[in-house]
C-alpha cells in the first residue's frame, strides 16, 4: 500500500509539473501529441528509478491542468511557476498525511522532442521524519500513442495503467488534513 501511495503521490508530482491552470500567473507550454517517455531518477526516495510512458494531446494536457488544479489546492499553500532566461522555475510548498514537503524545479528544454525536470526537495513529518531527496525527469517523444492507448492513459512501472482522467478518484486516496 505504501508504495502505491509513494507511485501515486510520484505521479501526481510528475503531473503537477505539467501545463498549469490559470491559477498561475505563468503557464508552461503543452506538450506535443503522442506518446511521451518520463525517466524518473529519485534519490532519497525508495524507489530510485522509474520509467513511466503517457499518451496525450493538447486537451488531455490542458484537462491534466484542471484535474490537478483542485487537489493542488487542497493540499500545497504554495505553487510559483516562473518564466527564465532557460525554461521554468518551479516552488512549492505542499502537505499530505502530515508530512510536509517543499520542493523547487527547474524545466528546461522544448515541450515537441525533450525538456528534463531537476528538482529538490525537503520533507517534514510522518514517520521517516526529515529528509531530503533529488530527483530528475528526463521526458522525450517517442512517437505515436499505440493502438490500445488513448489520450491520459499513463503506463505505470509494472505494468499498471491509469487514466489523468480518472484523477478525481485518486483525490479520494488522499487523506484529509487535519483543521488548522
Amino acid at each position: 500500500m505504501r508504495r502505491l501511495l509513494l507511485v501515486s503521490c510520484s505521479a501526481v508530482g510528475v503531473l503537477a509539473l505539467l501545463p498549469a491552470s490559470g491559477a498561475i500567473a505563468v503557464e508552461l507550454p503543452v506538450r506535443k501529441a503522442g506518446l511521451w517517455e518520463m525517466k524518473v531518477v529519485s534519490t532519497g526516495s525508495p524507489s530510485p528509478e522509474m520509467t513511466m510512458h503517457q499518451c496525450t494531446d493538447e486537451t488531455t494536457d490542458k484537462d491534466m491542468s484542471t484535474a490537478m488544479s483542485p487537489v493542488a489546492k487542497e493540499i500545497c499553500s504554495k505553487q510559483e511557476i516562473l518564466k527564465t532566461a532557460t525554461g521554468y522555475v518551479t516552488d512549492s510548498v505542499c502537505g499530505i498525511a502530515g508530512v510536509t514537503v517543499k520542493s523547487k524545479a527547474e524545466i528546461t528544454g522544448d515541450f515537441n522532442s525533450a525538456y528534463t525536470v531537476k528538482s529538490t526537495s525537503h520533507s517534514e513529518g510522518g514517520r521517516a521524519g526529515a529528509h531530503d531527496s533529488t530527483s530528475t525527469i528526463e521526458a522525450k517523444w517517442v512517437g505515436a500513442c499505440k493502438a490500445d492507448q488513448k489520450p491520459g492513459d499513463i503506463m505505470m512501472p509494472g505494468g499498471m495503467k491509469m487514466n489523468i482522467k480518472d484523477m478525481q478518484k485518486l483525490k479520494a486516496l488522499i487523506p484529509k488534513q487535519p483543521a488548522k
